[in-house]
């Protein structure tokens, strides 16, 4: 299966579960952000995982979204609810968390990061050449900076990582009218409606 935004990286709704068969690119001892536009509707991003190519000694990886310098065309502060702190283990396969809250507005320019510590052995994720695509790296990186700063390189390419999202889910509090208390309900709602 080749790289598709949508589907394997990029915003997606449904987790990948397919080995995306790109090229081998090493992302251990790097940060790493994939460009790309939060879909119309898109409000939390839920779940960020990427593509472990092969297998490698345990170490920690970060997950998080920066949103857009427009001026430099990289990525530029770290949005609240990243995630520092998870076991990469030692098998080829999607690396992925869950339980995220971390908000964005549809339709804007966003960075899709991963920041993996450095394994013996170099630990590789899938890529692919895609005219127009774009991602940003910093190299001998140990954590997710913030903000992102001076990009070490740049590819016109796109890479095995994703953010799952969801669209205009909200919090109701009714009242009990009869008790005056509040009961609290969760209710989807989409933008507009």
């Amino acid at each position: 299966m080749a790289l598709v935004k949508g589907t394997n990286c990029g915003f997606v709704t449904v987790a990948p579960t397919a080995n995306p068969s790109g090229s081998a690119s090493t992302n251990d001892n790097y940060v790493i952000g994939l460009k790309d536009v939060a879909p119309v509707g898109a409000t939390i991003v839920t779940e960020i995982g990427w593509w472990c190519d092969n297998a490698t000694e345990e170490s920690n990886f970060e997950v998080g979204i920066y949103d857009h310098n427009a001026t430099d065309n990289n990525p530029e502060n770290l949005l609240a609810g990243a995630s520092q702190t998870n076991a990469k283990g030692t098998t080829a396969e999607w690396k992925r968390v869950t339980g995220l809250n971390i908000s964005i507005t549809a339709e804007s320019i966003y960075w899709i990061a991963v920041q993996l510590d450095n394994t013996a052995t170099a630990t590789s994720t899938d890529a692919a050449l895609v005219t127009g695509e774009k991602y940003d790296y910093i190299g001998n990186a140990t954590t997710l900076p913030n903000p992102f700063g001076t990009s070490g390189g740049t590819s016109e390419k796109l890479i095995a990582f994703y953010a799952v999202y969801t669209t205009g889910v909200e919090l109701i509090t009714p009242v009990d009218e009869e008790r005056g208390t509040f009961r609290g309900a969760f209710r989807g709602a989409f933008l507009g409606v």
